[in-house]
């Protein structure tokens, strides 16, 4: 005779858990806000807890077979609804941002710029541009990398 279904209650809370924990803790730090692999992962072992807590929940040795499936079946989709909110959150509706109009567009010529290297001195882009490549020729241009990360 089996009374507590913790598994999907477990799953439930795990769930929520992940989705908070994205907005609170996780979204400082670029490692886990580019992509959310930590949040994925407690998502993962909510999805595994709530398989084992509907298995267990739609088992025939229930006290109260009726009662645990109703249960059951309504944190699992509350699980659900909440995993599809922040999958929604996160993947589809950060690129319905609107893009940046007053950003260089492919092919037209880049405004004039200083910015630190990797060693901190200032370059300028007209510097890159009028320095010679290995003591040959001029460079033909310049790849400017932005990388939203640090070290």
């Amino acid at each position: 005779m089996k009374k507590f279904n913790w598994q999907i209650w477990a799953a439930f809370v795990l769930s929520l858990f992940a989705f908070i924990s994205y907005f609170l803790l996780f979204v400082r730090f670029p490692v886990t806000r580019d992509f959310p692999w930590a949040n994925l992962l407690l998502f993962g072992a909510a999805v595994v807890l709530m398989f084992f807590g509907l298995r267990r929940a739609f088992s025939s040795d229930r006290t109260h077979p009726l009662r645990s499936k109703i249960a059951g079946g309504v944190l699992a989709t509350l699980s659900v609804v909440v995993l599809g909110l922040f999958v929604f959150t996160v993947f589809i509706f950060a690129r319905l941002l609107p893009a940046s109009h007053g950003a260089p567009q492919v092919g037209q010529q880049a405004p004039a710029f200083t910015l630190a290297d990797t060693t901190g001195r200032q370059v300028s882009l007209s510097e890159l541009l009028s320095t010679p490549v290995n003591g040959s020729a001029l460079p033909k241009g310049v790849l400017l990398i932005f990388y939203r990360g640090y070290w």
